[in-house]
């Protein structure tokens, strides 16, 4: 580890936390690296840090302490090193594991697409999970925002979000398309148009299978009740419907004692419901339709059955399924209006990137907004959360945007620390704080009779809630 990046030394009053046979060991006096981020990040940034430190404080009673680093990306990185993502950076990030993050701007005029992507990509943050609930009087355009509850984690370094794409008239999109054209579709009636841009969908069971893991492990420790497979494999069998069957795949594999399917819960709930039903006759009803089908495919539904009885109903029968986490998929565009209608039905959402990325607003909209949904990318041993919502330059230095996504995504990091009465606190805070009408902007114009509060009054407004809030134990 070095001694200074960016030219800045390490704290010597903090240590760096540890990760080890897939623990981590956090000490009593982490050095956690933060970036303030642009625009607004600066004032959202200064008032959740001193929320953060009060919690801290207030549930251990001095016994620990964040000690805080400085690192640099976007536009305070440029002015100072004229790069938008410091390797040191990147590197420092890398060697202390955990950070936290404000919102950046994406450069413009090439270089980096997205600073968010990259530091993503660089240190292979695979996992991005935005937890969705509802705060009690948060203005909502939905009837009942109180039934979302869901956790959504996106697969983040694949798919389109890989970024590899040819423009539309380039010699390189020619190249390729000729080659698509001729060779893959073998000059057929199928061809793509010669004057389009190509963009590159790539998604891998590698990729999948340890997105899907983090999931299913996450609803198993929380004790949540399904995790749905969100995809479009109706249209896109290889790439999202493959995303479908290795989410299956993994979850039979690594997860069979703890985990139940939908369709093998129908199976077996024939079974509990008549045991002297046949095999024919319960695939008949798990397949509608099935007596129109062909004998192959009717072989097929039936061998199924057979299967997941022989397998386990022993384990499973007689009532058993309910108590196991269930995992089912929906369609993408089926999801977003049952979130909408069902949100309730619907626990942990793991998909693709750019129906995670799509699903993640549609839900944060029903609760607040961005300024209330807060953020998180994992990796195997790393850990960046972050604001999820833009730099809104325009309000940059105004002390007037809501701090609340980046001080619930410091919620995350806690819990990802093992400190969870630090974050227990500052929900209780932020709760209590929207329950007394003493809001930012973005919420008072759409509450009647609320206090309209700069940022850094809402910061010492939670303060004053955590000061009576009751230590979780």
């Amino acid at each position: 580890m070095k001694q200074s990046y960016n030219g800045r030394p390490i704290p010597q009053d903090g240590k760096p936390i540890e990760y080890t046979g897939g623990a981590f060991q956090v000490p009593d006096r982490p050095i956690i690296p933060f970036i303030e981020g642009d625009g607004t990040g600066r004032d959202i940034w200064k008032a959740s840090r001193r929320v953060f430190d009060a919690a801290v404080e207030r549930a251990y009673g001095g016994k620990r302490k964040l000690v805080w680093y400085e690192v640099f990306a976007g536009e305070k990185a440029f002015n100072e090193f004229k790069q938008w993502l410091p390797d040191e950076t990147v590197d420092a990030i890398r060697d202390f594991r955990i950070a936290i993050k404000g919102p950046l701007t994406t450069p413009v005029g090439g270089g980096i697409r997205s600073l968010n992507v990259a530091l993503r990509q660089l240190l292979d943050l695979y996992a991005c999970v935005r937890p969705v609930r509802y705060f009690a009087g948060v203005p909502s355009p939905v009837k009942h925002p109180e039934r979302m509850n869901v956790v959504i984690y996106r697969e983040n370094t694949e798919d389109v979000y890989m970024g590899i794409e040819w423009k539309s008239g380039t010699p390189e999109a020619k190249k390729l398309l000729d080659f698509l054209n001729k060779e893959m579709l073998g000059g057929g009636p199928k061809q793509i148009r010669a004057d389009s841009g190509v963009a590159i969908k790539p998604i891998s069971p590698t990729g999948t299978k340890r997105l899907v893991r983090r999931a299913i492990q996450y609803a198993l420790d929380h004790k949540r009740r399904v995790v749905t497979l969100v995809h479009k494999g109706n249209i896109m069998k290889f790439t999202e419907g493959a995303f479908r069957d290795w989410g299956y795949e993994l979850a039979k594999d690594e997860f069979r004692n703890e985990v139940v399917t939908e369709r093998e819960s129908w199976i077996i709930d024939n079974r509990d419901r008549n045991p002297q039903l046949t095999i024919e006759l319960n695939a008949a009803m798990i397949e509608p339709g099935l007596d129109r089908a062909t004998e192959a495919f009717r072989k097929s539904i039936c061998d199924e059955v057979k299967s997941v009885l022989d397998k386990i109903y022993a384990t499973h029968g007689q009532g058993k399924w309910k108590q196991k986490l269930m995992i089912n998929d929906r369609i993408a565009d089926s999801i977003f209006q049952q979130v909408v209608t069902r949100a309730d039905e619907y626990d942990v959402l793991a998909a693709p990137n750019l129906n995670g990325d799509y699903i993640s607003d549609a839900c944060a909209a029903q609760i607040g907004g961005l300024g209330m949904a807060p953020g998180a990318n994992i990796g195997d041993g790393f850990g960046v959360f972050e604001a999820t919502h833009g730099t809104a330059p325009k309000y940059a230095d105004k002390d007037v945007i809501n701090p609340s996504s980046v001080m619930l995504s410091g919620v995350m990091m806690f819990d990802f620390m093992g400190w969870p009465e630090a974050g227990r606190l500052i929900e209780a805070g932020i709760e209590r704080t929207i329950g007394q009408k003493r809001v930012t902007y973005d919420l008072e114009r759409l509450m009647e009779g609320a206090t309209k509060l700069h940022t850094s009054e809402f910061a010492t407004a939670i303060i004053e809630n955590m000061q009576m809030q009751a230590v979780a134990k």
